[in-house]
This record gives C-alpha cells, structure tokens and sequence, in this order.
C-alpha cells in the first residue's frame, strides 16, 4: 500500500470512526431485553448459551428452562451446569414426534413454565434462557398471550433468550431483539446423521 492509499484509509476510517462514535453515544437506554432466536437454521440453542456464558463471565447468574430437550443428555450441559452462577433444567422429554403423548406434553411445558415464571420472580437474575419455548408454543402447550405477557411484567434488569423454530408472531412483536437462523446448507440433507459435540 503507497503512503498515499494510507492516508485515504486513515481519512475514511476517521469519518466512519465519527459517525459511529456519534450513533453509539445516542444511544442512552439500559433495560433488560427480550430476545428471540427463531429460524430453520442451526445455531439457535447455541447462540443463546453463548450468551449465558457472557453473562456468567460479568458475573451475573443465569438460569436455563429447556422446554423439549431433556429426554437425552447435550454436550453443552455439563460444563454449563458446573459453572457457578447457573441453574440448568431440563424439563422437556424429547420432540412431539417421538414422545407421541400431547397430554404429557403440555403437562411437561406447563412445569418448565411454572420454573420459568419462579426463575423470572428471582432477584438479580441476569439472564433467563427459555430453551426450545417458541416450540411448545407453536402447538398450543402453552398459551401465546399469557406467555407474552409474563415476559412483558418480567423484572426490567432481566434478559431473556427465547429459542425456537416458528416463534410466534405476539413474541416477535413484544420482542427487543430477533435472530432468524436461516438455512442455508445442511449436512443432515446430505445423509450426515447428528454428530456428538455438533448437534448434541
């Protein structure tokens, strides 16, 4: 690069350097966020403990509700669960497909709610995972509204990470914050099966 294609660079960063600076110090707001990530794609679940993780790191405790996964153990639990600051349950018993029971399943939804709803009521709280919810809302094992409004009347300092294929559209208009995972290659349509430290 000559000087001179350096100096150009340095003038167009300090100009971007400015419009950011300006843009970020007019954002003044500081409250918990409902966040939501919905999508075909892959990375919903793991995106959301990611954010556990840099919660537990600013040394904020963290409280997970699976909503459907349960029935098998996940790579992801054991480390998370030692971590101090973390509360973990798994309360679901697998998807509807292989438990084939929808009283059981609504049953399963209602206890991680009613956990759900006792996580949310504790005091300094950082974040709350709802794992997998937008799925037992999508079938009607928990009702919509009053999901919605429960994370409305949430505490104003608590973040909370709903994942899911299908959320609802109610939980995407209260929403702070929605990620689509979109799909745009899988393995899994190439006859690559669930792989241990990738899907679990």
């Amino acid at each position: 690069m000559s000087e001179e294609e350096a100096a150009r660079h340095r003038e167009k960063m300090a100009r971007r350097k400015t419009v950011q600076d300006a843009e970020v110090a007019g954002k003044t707001i500081e409250k918990g966020l409902l966040m939501v990530h919905t999508g075909k794609g892959k990375g919903k679940s793991t995106a959301a403990f990611g954010l556990a993780l840099r919660m537990l790191g600013r040394g904020r405790p963290v409280g997970v509700v699976q909503f459907i996964k349960g029935a098998w153990s996940t790579g992801e639990r054991a480390p998370l669960e030692a971590m101090p600051g973390l509360e973990w349950h798994s309360m679901g018993e697998g998807f509807t497909w292989e438990t084939q029971d929808r009283e059981r399943d609504v049953a399963a939804a209602q206890r991680a709610w009613e956990k759900a709803m006792a996580l949310m009521a504790r005091p300094g709280l950082g974040l709350l995972v709802l794992d997998e919810v937008c799925i037992a809302l999508r079938y009607d094992y928990l009702d919509t509204a009053a999901v919605v409004a429960a994370l409305q009347a949430r505490p104003p300092g608590l973040h909370v990470v709903a994942t899911g294929r299908n959320a609802p559209p109610a939980l995407v208009e209260a929403a702070d914050l929605v990620t689509e995972m979109a799909l745009v290659k899988h393995h899994f349509a190439q006859g690559v099966k669930a792989q241990e430290g990738i899907e679990f």
